[in-house]
């Protein structure tokens, strides 16, 4: 298939999935996750047209936008195998997927370099201005308080614990998730970004606190 073609309707596809969310995991998520794979995968080589795919792919079959994490992975697969006749790259796009999630901290490495370009690139759009707007959309959207100084963040050792969205607040999302992603980029290219994002996200919280506790410092 033409590769134009199948990536309109691979948009398409997602558009039609993620239209509707309110999250912070909404079409233009994905949007920015590809577009950002795509700079990474051709500063470090890698395939362009697989981390595209995954890119645009990966919250399809997120587990917290789906009944579960095999009923996403399902739905994906199943669209792949209707749109796409190369059985090793269908394969390797949902290794991507079925691999990449934070999932607290504890997921697998990334098998291959294309899945570490997406990953990347979706851990950047958890970081800086995006991540700092994402993360509030997301907190609203689960009734989440934007800070509580009572409230101590979590340890986010365990993947139920991770889901448990009813608990936290915006501002402790930093420190259970955003802040640690630096450590995390599998990429050079994709370190370097997200240094410069951390810095930004550190900046924010500095100001935040100042402006909460009324310090005219």
């Amino acid at each position: 298939m033409n590769h134009t073609l199948l990536i309109e309707q691979t948009e398409a596809f997602v558009r039609e999935q993620l239209g509707q969310d309110t999250t912070g995991h909404d079409w233009w998520h994905s949007d920015r996750v590809r577009n950002t794979a795509a700079v990474i995968a051709g500063i470090e080589k890698a395939d362009v047209l697989i981390c595209t795919l995954a890119a645009l792919l990966h919250d399809v079959a997120d587990e917290k936008l789906n009944p579960s994490k095999e009923e996403g992975l399902l739905k994906v697969r199943t669209w792949l195998d209707s749109h796409l006749d190369n059985s090793g790259q269908i394969d390797h796009i949902m290794l991507i997927i079925d691999t990449m999630s934070f999932s607290g901290g504890s997921g697998a490495p990334m098998a291959t370099l294309e899945g570490q370009v997406v990953q990347d690139a979706d851990r950047l759009d958890a970081l800086g201005a995006i991540g700092i707007a994402r993360t509030f959309v997301f907190s609203g959207a689960k009734g989440r308080p934007m800070h509580d100084p009572d409230i101590a963040p979590r340890g986010e050792s365990l993947q139920k614990e991770y889901r448990d969205y009813s608990k936290g607040t915006a501002v402790n999302h930093f420190y259970e998730k955003l802040l640690k992603l630096k450590d995390l980029m599998n990429t050079s290219y994709g370190r370097k970004l997200a240094e410069e994002r951390h810095q930004f996200m550190l900046g924010f919280l500095d100001q935040f606190y100042k402006e909460w506790n009324a310090d005219g410092e």
